[in-house]
């Protein structure tokens, strides 16, 4: 089952490159229509992403600077859960500042995730695995690994739109 997992995300991973090799920094701030959600520097200078705690209506379009940050929060949390090890907090979660270190960021999470695929064993995919779902929920590892990979590859089409769409409105 691992062997397919990896493969898997070795799929979404390719669709990423794809998209991220292509990003020039004037895509990630720029807003594809009057409602978005997006990355705002601080008065502290750390960039932080617009949030609502319950889902607005209408949603607001995020900016690909918003969708790297939401990677880069969903995907450290995972791989902290994943390790036993404390879970960043949302907020402590900040965009980097530019495109070219938010894609760097992407990397590096991808590599670690590369690296968790690589040393869990068979036994540890079915084993439990509360995040995201919590601990009643009853899923295993493997289905944390599945929904990353789905995960990712959503965000990353998302991503993939909105760098085609800008440079079709060029």
């Amino acid at each position: 089952m691992n062997e397919e997992l990896r493969w898997q995300f070795h799929l979404a991973w390719a669709l990423a490159e794809v998209h991220l090799d292509t990003l020039v920094d004037d895509d990630f701030l720029w807003q594809p229509s009057e409602l978005v959600w997006t990355v705002r520097p601080g008065d502290d200078g750390r960039w932080r992403p617009d949030w609502a705690d319950t889902e607005p209506d209408p949603i607001p379009v995020p900016t690909i600077a918003w969708l790297t940050w939401h990677i880069d929060w969903w995907w450290s949390v995972t791989l902290a859960h994943a390790r036993g090890e404390s879970a960043p907090e949302r907020t402590d979660v900040t965009w980097p500042g530019s495109g070219s270190a938010a894609v760097t960021r992407l990397r590096d999470l991808a590599g670690q995730w590369r690296a968790l695929l690589e040393a869990l064993s068979t036994q540890d995919l079915h084993g439990p695995s509360a995040f995201p779902w919590g601990a009643d929920a009853g899923r295993t590892m493997a289905h944390t690994v599945l929904w990353v990979n789905v995960e990712l590859t959503k965000n990353i089409s998302e991503i993939g739109q909105l760098r085609l769409l800008r440079a079709a409105r060029s």
